[in-house]
């Protein structure tokens, strides 16, 4: 994105080659060309970028937040009643419903919103973070809360960013059940959680915590929650008027 941009005012011709293609990467293009950019896909992964002096203003609306949908819907699948999300792009979250149909998961799909409700998962599944349109990495933490409830064994593989299993070691004081060996790792069915004092590493891991501490008994306190306001408005509001207990204490 921030080459991009800087192509897009820069002197000459640029040529980006193995770009990410998330949605947001094309949202983006989408603003840039509305603001006079010129931008050419030149193949799935490739383009090419003439500089311009200048870019126009314009008028934008951008695209909902896919993760942030998906963090909902697990949510939703952990401990929601009816829980309907609104304002969501379908095609965007594909890879999310491919999962929960792979884990049997009921939800009803409308033009841009989704419902569900708790569900008894009995299977296990075999999982692999990917590039666009793959599996997100931003999915992962919060899947293994998910995976974590389910009656068998499942295993998550990480493919895009290293030692981003640091969430593991907390939700595992709450009483999961994770096993990890390099980028792989193991989710076995955990009993219950209990609430306990723990520290958010990042963004998603943070969030993560979140789920846990809602299925957990007793309290969890979640410490250096500035990570989660990185990507989630008002996450205890939202939770709140769903009828969870969360609150912020600092």
């Amino acid at each position: 994105e921030n080459i991009i941009m800087a192509a897009s005012l820069a002197k000459g011709e640029s040529e980006i080659n193995n770009i990410a293609i998330e949605p947001e990467v094309i949202d983006l293009i989408k603003c840039l060309k509305s603001m006079g950019a010129e931008i050419e896909f030149t193949s799935d992964r490739k383009i090419l970028i003439q500089g311009k002096d200048k870019l126009n203003g314009t008028n934008h609306n951008v695209i909902p937040d896919r993760i942030e949908a998906g963090t909902y819907m697990i949510a939703g699948a952990l401990i929601g009643s009816d829980l309907k999300i609104q304002d969501i792009e379908p095609d965007h979250i594909q890879n999310i419903l491919n999962v929960f149909k792979e884990l049997k998961i009921d939800f009803i799909l409308d033009k841009n919103s989704i419902a569900l409700s708790k569900s008894n998962i009995e299977v296990g599944i075999n999982l692999q973070t990917e590039e666009y349109p793959g599996f997100p990495t931003d999915l992962q933490a919060q899947m293994m809360v998910l995976l974590s409830r389910s009656k068998k064994q499942s295993t998550i593989i990480e493919n895009i960013f290293e030692n981003r299993f640091m969430h593991v070691p907390e939700l595992n004081r709450m009483g999961a059940q994770i096993s990890i060996d390099g980028n792989h790792s193991i989710i076995s069915p955990a009993d219950e959680f209990i609430g306990a004092p723990v520290m958010a590493t990042d963004l998603r891991a943070s969030v993560s915590l979140v789920l846990a501490g809602l299925i957990s008994k007793g309290d969890t306190i979640i410490n250096r929650i500035y990570h989660i306001d990185r990507g989630y408005e008002k996450i205890e509001k939202k939770i709140s008027q769903c009828g969870g207990n969360i609150r912020r204490i600092k």
